[in-house]
């Protein structure tokens, strides 16, 4: 079993929704997000995130006594081993609840709360890429005016080859003052 891709179209059955659960939950882990956006896990750190997700739906199917705190072990360690994060809040608990109340749900066939995850995730996916496509407009226009600032400020340039050094010279080291009783002297610096 592997956990559906949080962007795959809805799932349809018992199994395929508590993956897409799993998938919500985890890519919606605010420690692990930034993890995985940081590259804490090295360049392919999706990849293992997206490990996760899978790793986590084959032990609660290969395992069905795992529990919550099971699984909050488990996401502990990954984010530890493959990440170099210590967790030490709640939210590794949080997660864990909250995929162990997933997989209760499947269980009676129950997807309502899965169903809001994943419209709760489409639609924060559209915002962010609305923002990422106004940022890049604006960047755009930022570059532009750059660049038309650049052709100015080079029309004014003054040649600076006679410019005095700024590189002072370096301080002689004052000798240490040693009294008669061979106690070095303290002085204030300036």
């Amino acid at each position: 079993m592997s956990a559906q891709a949080p962007n795959a179209p809805p799932a349809t059955d018992a199994t395929s929704y508590l993956d897409l659960g799993i998938s919500l939950a985890i890519n919606n882990w605010p420690a692990l997000t930034l993890a995985v956006e940081s590259n804490w896990g090295g360049p392919k750190s999706d990849d293992k995130r997206d490990w996760l997700c899978g790793a986590i739906s084959d032990m609660l199917a290969d395992r069905p006594e795992t529990d919550a705190e099971d699984l909050e072990d488990v996401l502990i360690q990954v984010m530890n081993d493959e990440f170099d994060v210590v967790v030490d809040d709640d939210t590794a608990a949080d997660v864990a609840q909250l995929i162990m109340e997933m997989k209760e749900q499947t269980a009676r066939q129950d997807f309502s709360s899965i169903q809001d995850l994943w419209e709760k995730y489409q639609k924060k996916s559209q915002q962010k890429s609305a923002t990422a496509a106004m940022f890049k407009q604006v960047e755009a226009k930022d570059e532009d005016q750059e660049t038309d600032d650049e052709e100015d400020d080079d029309a004014g340039d003054v040649d600076m080859d006679d410019a005095p050094s700024l590189v002072r010279a370096p301080r002689e080291k004052a000798e240490p003052e040693v009294d008669e009783d061979g106690f070095t002297m303290v002085s204030k610096k300036r």
